[in-house]
């Protein structure tokens, strides 16, 4: 018996990665993906706003469906900072598409609430690709709504060393207060970190055979964006990783991931703030809250990518 497809509520903030995350989930029959929030992250939210809304638009009808809804320009604490050293200063890595459908009224906040409230007892995932902030707005403003969450996936933090700063990860490090509200709220987390996510980098090799499985608009367009990732130091120049996919693709097959209960925590000030303390072990005395996703099939993962993507626009 195939199982019902998950409800899906995804925060992003594209940022090229995020691209990839959005075409596979539409792809993916497992997940019903219902609304689609942005926030300021990767670029400000006047960029990454419309390219969520070309990224969905490329997809056809299947993402003109999708409401797209715009939230946060800035953390909830301090103020905003992009990363155009990836993404470049557009976000999609200088890769055009066109523009897609206008994005829907409201507040991503104010959205997400309006979702939930509707929804029935934990029967909605919350995924998280940017920034926790609009995710953590809609939970800290109305907790009670929390018992509609099934689980909560979120592409963020590290066990080891940061991409950020040598302690922090981009997105955790952009709003740290928002990720300890999502750690906190009692709801079932998962977390995509940069130890698992260097395990899915794009090699030339990879990025040949994505653009070999067909002929679709937004199989080339991921194409083009692997392209135009620059290789990354952290990985002698070898490839990029390729983090935002990895959370979308633990709902669609989750067999390719070997995960742990571990207990999780952002340091919120000092110079480690945004640093993702995760104790696998549990040496410590809190008890689990969290599920850590440890190993990869990087090779099912990039197969995976391909095939889906080639069914899409």
């Amino acid at each position: 018996m195939t199982a019902a497809p998950r409800t899906i509520l995804l925060d992003c903030d594209p940022g090229t990665d995020d691209a990839i995350a959005l075409w596979l989930a539409l792809a993916s029959p497992e997940i019903d993906l219902r609304l689609v929030t942005v926030a300021g992250g990767n670029v400000g939210l006047e960029k990454t706003l419309p390219n969520a809304r070309a990224v969905l638009g490329l997809a056809g009808a299947r993402g003109s469906a999708v409401p797209v809804v715009g939230g946060a320009d800035r953390p909830l604490v301090g103020a905003f900072r992009s990363e155009t050293q990836v993404h470049g200063e557009d976000g999609l890595g200088g890769v055009v598409l066109p523009e897609g459908p206008a994005a829907a009224p409201g507040l991503a906040a104010d959205v997400l609430r309006e979702r939930l409230r509707a929804a029935p007892p934990e029967s909605v995932t919350l995924v998280g690709l940017g920034p926790a902030t609009n995710l953590a707005l809609a939970l800290a403003t109305e907790p009670a709504l929390a018992g509609r969450v099934a689980e909560i996936v979120l592409m963020t933090g590290a066990v080891g060393e940061g991409n950020w700063t040598p302690a922090a990860e981009f997105n955790a490090a952009m709003d740290p207060e928002a990720l300890a509200m999502l750690l906190g709220c009692g709801r079932p987390v998962t977390l995509a970190t940069l130890d698992l996510t260097a395990q899915a980098l794009v090699t030339p090799a990879r990025a040949a055979a994505l653009r070999a499985c067909g002929g679709g608009r937004c199989l080339r367009a991921a194409a083009d964006i692997l392209a135009a990732l620059p290789p990354s130091r952290r990985f002698d120049g070898r490839g990029a990783p390729l983090h935002d996919p990895c959370a979308v693709a633990w709902l669609v097959a989750p067999a390719l991931f070997t995960h742990r209960p571990v207990s999780a925590a952002v340091v919120l000030e000092g110079p480690d703030r945004g640093r993702t303390r995760i104790d696998r072990w549990q040496r410590g005395p809190a008890p689990p809250n969290a599920r850590l996703l440890e190993r990869l099939d990087a090779d099912a993962f990039f197969a995976l990518l391909g095939e889906r993507l080639a069914t899409l626009g």
